[in-house]
């Protein structure tokens, strides 16, 4: 569905690439604006003031996370979307600081394309916020699914990261031991023991009493921006 409300800044170097993005692009929005460099961006941001910014990270003069740093000083709610061709921890960390809502890896695929495309719509929509905060030095970036700790990305295991996410996504109330069941075990039986290891391994790398125990009932997250 086309977008005539929204505005998006599309920052590439590349024209083959740039040309192919706002294609793309023009399935969705209306109000489409390109740079093929930081300094022009910076320009056109100031500008249109755009809802949303796509952005590759290696570009001439300025690269694409110092770009967002100076975007993110004045404009914390602006949806940033940073594509790369790095993926590791370093740029990771970047990411969550910086607040952006998807860092994809080149080669993009369509779908983690339009899925983060359809993340920042809704967004915007709801004002709502990726990184959640447990403490002044714990954060957890919800969509790039990244615990961050001291300045560290605390390493996380795939069901870790499922409980987190179930927890975050009802954190208004507890969730129950039969939802965790169904959506980390699936068609596996869960066993008691099997789901206190996971949560104290996961309470372990979270500030104390981030989470509390219903007995009976379930697990729920305890967060400092709800």
């Amino acid at each position: 569905m086309l977008n005539t409300n929204l505005k998006v800044l599309y920052v590439e170097d590349d024209e083959i690439a740039r040309e192919n993005g706002l294609e793309y692009l023009a399935n969705y929005f209306k109000h489409i604006y390109e740079a093929a460099d930081a300094f022009i961006a910076l320009k056109l941001y100031k500008e249109h003031e755009p809802d949303i910014i796509i952005t590759d990270i290696q570009m001439p003069k300025l690269d694409g996370l110092e770009f967002v740093k100076r975007i993110r000083k004045q404009d914390k709610r602006c949806q940033i979307i940073v594509i790369t061709a790095f993926s590791d921890a370093t740029y990771l960390f970047k990411a969550i600081e910086l607040g952006l809502v998807k860092y994809l890896v080149k080669p993009v695929k369509e779908i983690e394309l339009d899925a983060a495309i359809n993340i920042c719509i809704e967004n915007i929509k709801a004002e709502y916020s990726n990184i959640f905060l447990f403490s002044d030095t714990t954060k957890y970036d919800y969509y790039n699914q990244t615990l961050v700790s001291n300045g560290k990305i605390v390493k996380l295991r795939t069901k870790e990261i499922q409980l987190l996410d179930l927890l975050i996504k009802h954190q208004t109330r507890y969730v129950t031991y039969y939802e965790i069941e169904n959506y980390i075990w699936k068609e596996s039986a869960m066993s008691k023991d099997a789901l206190k290891t996971l949560v104290k391994n996961l309470k372990a790398k979270l500030p104390k009493d981030s989470i509390s125990n219903l007995t009976g009932t379930g697990y729920k997250i305890e967060l400092r921006n709800k």
